[in-house]
């Protein structure tokens, strides 16, 4: 007997229309199911959460927003709009990421700073504006994207832990990363000291946060790196504020929007000058506050901090190297740098080395006026696209700076990043990296990516401390101009003669296959 009748005149049911159906709903379920689970899990819908930091240490942060007294007026320029100061610099904001105990990580019951800071619609509406679209409708629009994608993200730093006891001066990097050594094996090397200080510059478009895992890694290998956040018009949306007084909201801004003191049109130059002098101004505030940290007024530095963080600076009392600093940046953020290299060091910027990131190809002229080592970095896409310059290929332009550093008896490298894109460094790629593979061309793994970037800066923080070349640093410059041919993971013969090394895929392999050294203080041509 069948288990089914059939219909009358012996046609068997039409099954398909309900087949079409349930398969229609099936991604509609799947999508709820999905949606549910990331709610469930505190997980951000369509993004990556942030990896957790590897290393030695585990990583603090504190917000750090410290008054300007007496406010420094660094440009005339005012808003067409309001005849307000656009270049008056009132507070210092900063998100300093900071070595600290697994211990003290997991004991604290702080909650973690949510990596889009609240308010939410003052960053959607940078990116607005930033856009040329800001209006009612799609600041909303954009506010709601924020949320869904990335509003519950946090960064996995612990919010004022207290600071590690142990300092260390040179990497360790390739141990607590690349090795299985445990933690004790690790800090047994660490030379005890200051903590080295990094202040880092962020590009346009950017805030604080956006290389919080990338300050996070070197944070989680000793150093402590002070994220600026730029009021200069750069940062999509920042909130000023100050004690007892009402909060200020300052947009993203460009020489459209303003003018000069008695009413004239602003040049971009000229705009552009203004922006970098106040970026460095910002940097030398930083830095008068980390001093003070030092100094053992770390309780004055939080009484006067509105964003409540830093209970613990009071112990970090002579546990800082703010003698020898170092300075760091992105794109606009590395131009900054190179510009608060300017005349140094001194004592408002001491700045002993500097790590250098694709500096801008439209921020201005890049300071030559340099005395201190360098590293240099571009990515696979600064390098490949050839970019008009003042009247030259900008990639001649960093490498003549480059070269003229070294003959000056300051060790700089220059070299190319095999693979990556400009947002690379930041934390884009990790939390939505196959978009960012898709739409900026980058080929490489969005995590060896970052790890090749902080592999090369632990070692060029290391030979600050010691004066040794290691790793990548200790190699010739085998090409002097960028080879299209020469792609990630290739190996070529110009790339040395150690053929068995790079057939077995070892330590050699390792850093040759992601790199191009354009200019490096060991010379010229393969090694003999």
């Amino acid at each position: 007997m069948k288990p089914f009748p059939e219909a009358p005149g012996g046609h068997t049911p039409k099954t398909f229309p309900f087949n079409l159906l349930r398969w229609r709903f099936l991604p509609i379920f799947l999508g709820l199911s999905y949606i549910l689970y990331c709610k469930l899990t505190s997980q951000p819908i369509f993004a990556h959460p942030l990896p957790q930091h590897t290393g030695p240490y585990a990583v603090g942060a504190i917000d750090i927003e410290s008054p300007v007294m007496p406010v420094r007026t660094i440009d005339t320029a005012r808003f067409k709009a309001t005849s307000t100061s656009a270049f008056d610099l009132q507070t210092v904001l900063f998100t300093v990421y900071y070595p600290t105990t697994y211990a003290a990580a997991k004991a604290s019951t702080v909650k973690r700073h949510l990596w889009i800071p609240r308010p939410l619609y003052l960053r959607a509406q940078g990116y607005a504006k930033a856009a040329h679209i800001s209006n009612r409708l799609v600041n909303k629009i954009f506010e709601i994207a924020l949320k869904t994608l990335a509003g519950s993200i946090t960064i996995p730093a612990a919010v004022d832990a207290p600071l590690s006891d142990t300092a260390t001066r040179y990497s360790q990097f390739a141990t607590s990363w690349d090795k299985a050594e445990t933690q004790e094996q690790v800090l047994e090397n660490a030379q005890v000291g200051g903590h080295p200080v990094i202040i880092f510059s962020h590009g346009t478009v950017s805030s604080r946060t956006d290389y919080s895992h990338y300050a996070g890694e070197l944070a989680a290998r000793g150093y402590v790196v002070v994220m600026l956040e730029h009021r200069d018009g750069s940062c999509p949306g920042s909130m000023i504020k100050r004690k007892g007084l009402p909060k200020e909201k300052r947009l993203i801004f460009d020489e459209s929007e303003v003018e000069t003191a008695d009413g004239r049109e602003i040049s971009v130059e000229d705009f552009h000058k203004a922006q970098l002098s106040f970026r460095e101004a910002e940097i030398e505030e930083a830095v008068r506050v980390m001093k003070l940290i030092n100094m053992g007024r770390g309780a004055d530095v939080y009484e006067l901090n509105p964003r409540g963080e830093g209970v613990d600076l009071v112990n970090w009392a002579g546990r800082l190297n703010t003698d020898e600093m170092i300075v760091a940046g992105h794109s606009y953020g590395a131009t900054g740098a190179m510009q608060a290299l300017r005349g140094g060091p001194t004592s408002m910027r001491p700045f002993k080395g500097a790590i250098i990131l694709d500096p801008g190809k439209q921020s201005g002229p890049l300071n030559r006026d340099i005395n201190v080592p360098m590293l240099v970095v571009h990515s696979n896409s600064w390098s490949s696209k050839t970019s008009i310059f003042y009247g030259r290929a900008h990639f001649d332009t960093v490498k003549e700076i480059v070269e003229e550093n070294n003959e000056r008896g300051n060790p700089t490298w220059f070299m190319t990043s095999l693979g990556t894109s400009h947002p690379s460094v930041t934390d884009a790629p990790l939390l939505e990296p196959w978009i960012l593979s898709f739409t900026t061309g980058a080929t490489i793994d969005v995590y060896q990516g970052l790890r090749q970037y902080v592999h090369v800066a632990e070692d060029f923080l290391a030979f600050l401390g010691d004066g040794k070349a290691r790793g990548l640093l200790a190699e010739r410059a085998e090409f002097p101009q960028y080879d299209a041919g020469s792609g990630l993971g290739m190996w070529q013969p110009g790339q040395g003669d150690n053929q068995q090394a790079w057939e077995e895929k070892g330590e050699w392999w390792d850093w040759r296959s992601y790199w191009q050294i354009h200019v490096s203080p060991a010379g010229n041509g393969d090694k003999n």
